[in-house]
């Protein structure tokens, strides 16, 4: 009996580890496998990398007055607040955390131990870029801890840390895409390269492009080098064949442009009057911009319009005078047809553009005193994104005509737009081309440029404001308590409801943290 309970002890042993071997092995998914290629990361990150500033859009774009939420009452971004208790406007924290989080861990430490140089650089660009959108939305954030799997709470670090993490990123990354050795091959880099087919050298210029926009944010502070800002621009784009620009497919939700008409974001939105202000004339000496009728819509009686953002939905404007929506269309027309400028199912979006570049670079050159400089590259800024509109409106075939070659030249000879000499030139207009070569995709880059100027401010060149026409909503948000908005909160899912000690540290938990000023933005 004792060697037959030996025997049955011996074979449940036996059983039990050939089950658990077998148990494991069928654990083994072939379709989700544990270790996969460094590269297999990449493409869904990049998504992310320009379409959530577009999620982001929809709230930061109404505190720059791009555009506004038409309905029964003002809302609550519109008025410079925010929604209590909710994520909106922090989907990039949520991708800069979470989306690219580990992921992007993963694929740096695979891409270093295979020694794939240009895919680690590429890595590194978008660790930069994360940090850089994160900061510049909400100030002080999770860097040093960030990706912790030991943690459970998380402490914030000063912008100033974050920016200067920013920087040695770059620097990195620019050294590592200039490598050819070890196993660098555009090849394997472009299977999932959806951004520049695997051609380094443009990710080294999108790295230089990166480093400019950081350092010219610092224009208040005494550590600003505008001759770092335009040595970085002049190693970065050199014409719109650089830009980055992401394809949609448009064959499901996902891989749809988020601006087209399918996805159904944009319906009740329309522009705003800042925005017509600066391109009908209003505030350039009647100097009509040929973008305006390609990229803005008109109403139904033909009239290019924009709402007053201290007015609820239209307001007294009649049927026939309220904007149609950005489609072109009354109402929530535009459903499975061409749209407008970058407002279709099929339009590219820009991470960053030539044009914007040499807006950054013309405001550097202006600060520096080099006024030559300054003036071709604001020159150069504006045709350039002529021809980027131009562009979107033949991604899907659109029903805009093409700005012509005579409407395009007259409207740079037209000395209230382009100044016949350098003296001429200002920030007031600088700005102001750069507002409109970003209007609808450069939220961020719109935004921080406002609060370096804190919106209001005046250009003695000019005696006009920097963005002139631009006023504060006159009822704003009343958690802000009189005060313009500086920041938005820290997304409200994870950071109030599991990180909220940390938050208390940084002040988080006061209702008007939103109006807390950036370090960035003061001297």
């Amino acid at each position: 009996m004792k060697t037959f309970r030996k025997i049955l002890a011996i074979g449940a042993v036996a059983l039990s580890t050939v089950s658990c071997n077998e148990f494991l092995d069928v654990n083994n998914n072939p379709n989700g496998p544990q270790k996969v290629s460094a590269n297999l990361y990449l493409a869904p990150m990049i998504h992310w990398m320009v379409t959530s500033p577009q999620f982001d859009g929809r709230f930061l774009g109404r505190y720059t007055q791009e555009f506004v939420l038409t309905g029964t009452v003002l809302s609550t971004w519109d008025r410079m607040g925010y929604d209590p208790s909710s994520d909106n406007g922090a989907q990039q924290w949520r991708d800069v955390y979470w989306t690219l989080g580990q992921n992007l861990v993963d694929m740096t430490n695979l891409a270093e131990a295979e020694e794939r140089w240009d895919l680690l650089g590429v890595a590194k660009v978008l660790k930069a870029w994360g940090w850089q959108v994160t900061t510049d939305m909400h100030g002080e954030i999770i860097v040093k801890e960030a990706i912790d799997q030991s943690k459970f709470a998380f402490n914030y670090d000063s912008q100033e840390y974050a920016y200067q993490e920013i920087q040695k990123l770059l620097n990195e990354a620019i050294v590592l895409l200039k490598r050819t050795d070890g196993a660098v091959d555009q090849a394997y880099l472009a299977r999932t390269d959806k951004l520049y087919g695997g051609d380094r050298t443009k990710w080294l210029k999108l790295a230089y492009g990166m480093l400019a926009l950081n350092l010219n944010h610092y224009s208040k502070k005494a550590a600003y080098k505008p001759a770092d800002v335009i040595a970085a621009v002049n190693l970065s784009f050199t014409s719109n064949a650089d830009d980055a620009l992401l394809t949609y497919p448009n064959t499901q939700n996902d891989d749809i442009n988020f601006w087209g008409r399918t996805r159904g974001n944009f319906n009740a939105y329309r522009q705003t009057q800042f925005v017509v202000g600066l391109m009908n004339g209003t505030q350039f000496g009647g100097a009509v911009d040929p973008r305006m009728s390609r990229m803005l819509s008109p109403a139904p009686d033909g009239v290019y319009r924009g709402l007053d953002v201290n007015v609820v939905g239209f307001g007294a404007l009649t049927a026939t005078q309220q904007p149609n929506n950005v489609y072109g269309y009354p109402g929530t027309g535009g459903l499975a047809v061409p749209g407008r400028y970058i407002f279709d199912d099929k339009a590219k979006i820009p991470l960053m553009t030539y044009a914007q570049l040499q807006f950054i670079k013309a405001e550097a050159a202006y600060k520096m005193g080099d006024m030559g400089t300054a003036l071709a590259a604001y020159t150069a800024g504006v045709s350039s994104h002529i021809d980027f509109v131009n562009s979107r409106n033949l991604d899907n075939n659109q029903t805009p005509t093409q700005i012509s070659a005579a409407e395009k030249a007259a409207f740079l000879a037209n000395t209230a737009i382009v100044p016949a000499s350098p003296a001429g030139l200002s920030l007031t207009r600088i700005m102001s081309q750069k507002y409109i070569a970003q209007w609808g995709w450069g939220h961020n880059e719109i935004w921080m440029d406002m609060r370096r100027y804190n919106y209001t401010d005046v250009d003695p060149a000019s005696g006009m404001q920097v963005f002139p026409g631009f006023t504060p909503p006159t009822s704003l948000y009343p958690d802000n308590g009189g005060k313009i908005v500086q920041r938005v909160r820290p997304r409200f899912n994870s950071e109030y409801v599991w990180n909220l000690a940390a938050l208390e540290v940084i002040g988080g938990r006061a209702l008007d943290y939103h109006t807390k000023p950036l370090w960035i933005t003061q001297p």
